[in-house]
């Protein structure tokens, strides 16, 4: 850039301004309102000239255009630099008109929440070298074609205002919105109020029924047939006995998800806003997740490196149900228990009606093809709890109890729970050697035998603790209590589950390899918490083999590695055991 500075008379500075501005102009310097004329001390005038330049990187690389496949998401790391010797101004924006079910906008969260407005950034410069701003811009694309959008800027000097150009389109802060729970006919919405479960509001207008940036997860009940159209009717905030409540549900919002790593090597998610120290195994990070529609179904790797690159975002399997794509779906909120008064919680009948609710002994001492069949008949015709025929509950699948876990793991979960620090991010062990469910040790699992009911599940904090949330909103006795079967099997081996043959393929995750890292069909099973979380808090992984060929998963009141990312099979058949539950889920249409 030149400067010319010129400390005479007015008159003369007036006159060799216009002169220099001829010459300015005839020499077509100026393209981005490239000159200007500002008076400094006493009497002095500076004009400034000269071509101003910008530089614009997509995920590390210089370039402006950003490609999102068909019906998926991703998230791109983009850095506006001002390569000029002096402090200059910018517009950036977007210069494609998007379809109507394409969004973009750059996001802000709790690493990134100092971003400048979008139009009139501001940039210094350090000697020679120019300032930048990092954007991470997110954009969903729910066409049935790929897209690219191109990036522009504009810049010019600081204190002049810039116009984009007419097809310009400004970014926005992208709206990481969950998808509306679906209410069986038989379910209520409930929130609590301190003491009780009350009734909410279905449309949550307020947000009081459901919060998940504020780890507060949709709650919904189903209650007994002589009290269910009392509280249909009743208005909001009518508080819903305990007595009269039979099963409780937590809703889990279709998303996708990445897991990050810090050193390039270790996928223990990132440090981002909620760890003091880089994630371990010990204490693993945040799970990066974004809530997408029924259109979206990711299929990138779940992997990225923390400092360089996108994001490569996977839909979990356990949202496509056959061959229905699920906006969400609906996981017991404690481990199962039954209208029986025994102290093993049922045993392995199939006559008593499953329950959902705390401080009640867990239902144990029964086979994986009773614990299905029990959970299949909640929607059978003339049920008890009101559920509709056209709503499927059964019992859980391994990749169902993944992405209970994975969402704790983020940023709506308990690891985004302020109340909660350092170790204490991981949930509560359930240590009742009675196999109360909703107990809370009020710690992480460890070799104490301390056991019993230390706090119930409404206790703040050292019972929520227990909870994916660490609040009462979330779901608990994934880490103790008892160990539950879920619906994960080796290769169609019914071992002695009392299955005469395998239900249908919906109803489980088949596994090919005893191997973590390649048992779905030699491929790592993403999704799952199989290899990608191996050994998360610590917790030893083992797997389904054609000895063992039923999961269990979250450990029981006594093992001093439980957690909700604790996987095993072993000396599992299938059969009736008195240290195994199951739990409960379902999915309306």
């Amino acid at each position: 850039m030149k400067r010319l500075l010129l400390e005479t008379s007015f008159s003369k500075i007036y006159m060799i301004s216009v002169i220099v501005i001829s010459l300015l102009i005839i020499g077509g310097y100026f393209s981005y309102a490239m000159f200007t004329v500002n008076r400094e001390k006493g009497n002095a005038i500076s004009i400034v000239t000269g071509n101003l330049t910008y530089k614009l990187e997509v995920d590390g690389s210089e370039g402006n255009t950003l490609t999102v496949p068909q019906n998926s998401s991703r998230e791109f790391i983009v850095t506006l630099s001002n390569p000029n010797n002096r402090k200059a101004r910018f517009n950036f924006y977007y210069l494609n008109d998007l379809p109507n079910n394409v969004e973009a906008g750059y996001i802000i969260d709790c690493e990134t929440n100092t971003l400048p407005e979008s139009v009139g950034v501001n940039l210094e410069t350090s000697g020679t070298a120019g300032s930048s701003n990092i954007y991470k811009i997110m954009v969903e694309n729910n066409s049935s074609n790929d897209i690219t959008i191109e990036l522009g800027v504009n810049v010019g000097l600081d204190y002049n205002d810039l116009e984009l150009p007419s097809n310009g389109h400004i970014f926005k802060e992208y709206e990481n919105v969950p998808n509306a729970p679906e209410l069986d006919e038989g379910m209520i919405p409930v929130s609590y109020d301190g003491s009780n479960w009350v009734k909410a509001e279905s449309n949550n207008t307020d947000n009081s029924w459901y919060n998940y940036d504020e780890q507060m997860w949709a709650n919904a009940v189903t209650v007994t047939e002589e009290t269910r159209d009392i509280y249909k009717s009743a208005d909001v905030g009518t508080t819903i006995s305990m007595d009269d409540i039979e099963t409780m549900w937590v809703w889990i919002p279709r998303y996708s998800y990445s897991i990050g790593s810090e050193d390039g090597t270790n996928y223990y998610g990132k440090k981002g806003c909620y760890l003091e120290t880089d994630p371990t195994q010990a204490l693993p990070g945040e799970i990066d997740v974004r809530f997408v529609s029924t259109s979206i179904k990711d299929r990138g790797t779940a992997k990225y490196v923390t400092t360089t690159g996108s994001r490569e975002y996977y839909t979990p399997d356990a949202f496509t149900f056959g061959d229905e794509e699920l906006s969400g779906i609906w996981v017991g909120k404690f481990e199962t228990s039954s209208n029986s008064s025994s102290p093993d919680g049922g045993g392995n009948t199939t006559e008593l009606d499953p329950m959902i609710k705390p401080n009640t002994p867990d239902w144990r001492w029964i086979s994986v093809s009773n614990a299905f069949n029990v959970s299949l008949k909640m929607n059978d015709e003339g049920n008890r709890y009101g559920i509709e025929s056209t709503t499927d509950t059964h019992m859980m699948k391994n990749s169902e109890w993944a992405i209970v876990a994975y969402l704790s793991q983020s940023k709506y979960g308990k690891l985004g729970n302020t109340n909660f620090t350092g170790d204490n991010k991981e949930i509560y062990q359930n240590k009742s050697d009675q196999y109360i469910t909703g107990c809370s040790y009020g710690a992480p699992s460890d070799d104490s035998t301390d056991y019993g009911c230390q706090y119930t599940y409404d206790i703040d904090i050292n019972g929520t603790g227990a909870s994916t949330t660490g609040n009462i909103y979330g779901i608990y006795d994934m880490s103790g209590g008892a160990w539950e079967y879920v619906m994960g099997n080796y290769n169609d081996i019914v071992g002695d589950s009392n299955f005469v043959s395998m239900p249908e393929s919906k109803y489980y995750d088949k596994y090919t390899n005893s191997d973590i890292f390649s048992s779905c069909n030699g491929q790592l099973c993403l999704s799952h918490n199989l290899g990608e979380t191996a050994n998360w808090y610590n917790s030893a992984k083992g797997h389904v083999t054609e000895t063992y060929p039923w999961m269990i998963c979250g450990g029981y009141y006594s093992q001093i590695d439980s957690s909700l990312f604790k996987v095993d099979a072993s000396n599992n058949y299938g059969s009736a055991h008195s240290l195994v539950s199951f739990r409960l889920v379902a999915t309306t249409s």
